[in-house]
């Protein structure tokens, strides 16, 4: 394989691993750790998590596909997470996300993370990310907005360039 994780990275992997009772409890840590080194877990970081955990793949590749903020696929300098759970749903995420697709040149259809040619933007749907009493919510990288409006979405673009 010739994926490569640096030393400093699997020192600090290491040292994670000396946090928790059994290899196990350190997954979520070592993809985080991983996915903020390579912007993303792919298929070769899911194989080598698994081996320096002594896991099956599948183990890995579970939480990465169960939790939103991992990515499988390299993201845009700006991510913009969309809820798409019920409460967001019904106050207007679908519009919300197609209309951030649509300033982007994006498909409004693909609700899979969606990256700009430039490299510049990403768009996304996910699922509940808390703020359903201030729906639609979404994130533009950490930052949490709520009762996003297409406007604000517009300004939130417009801050991005």
């Amino acid at each position: 394989m010739s994926f490569q994780v640096p030393s400093s990275l699997e020192s600090r992997v290491d040292e994670l691993l000396t946090r928790y009772p059994e290899r196990r409890s350190a997954s979520l840590m070592v993809l985080h750790a991983l996915q903020e080194h390579f912007g993303h877990i792919s298929r070769d970081a899911t194989l080598w998590i698994a081996r320096k955990l002594g896991l099956a793949p599948i183990n890995i590749h579970e939480l990465v596909t169960f939790y939103p903020m991992f990515r499988q696929a390299p993201a845009g300098r700006n991510v913009f997470k969309v809820c798409r759970t019920l409460s967001c749903a019904m106050a207007g995420s679908h519009d919300l996300h197609a209309h951030l697709c649509g300033r982007l040149g994006l498909d409004p259809k693909d609700h899979a993370l969606q990256t700009t040619p430039d490299g510049r933007c990403s768009v996304e749907f996910v699922e509940c990310i808390a703020g359903c009493g201030t729906a639609p919510v979404m994130m533009c990288n950490e930052e949490f907005h709520e009762a996003v409006t297409s406007s604000r979405a517009d300004e939130l673009l417009g801050g991005c360039r």
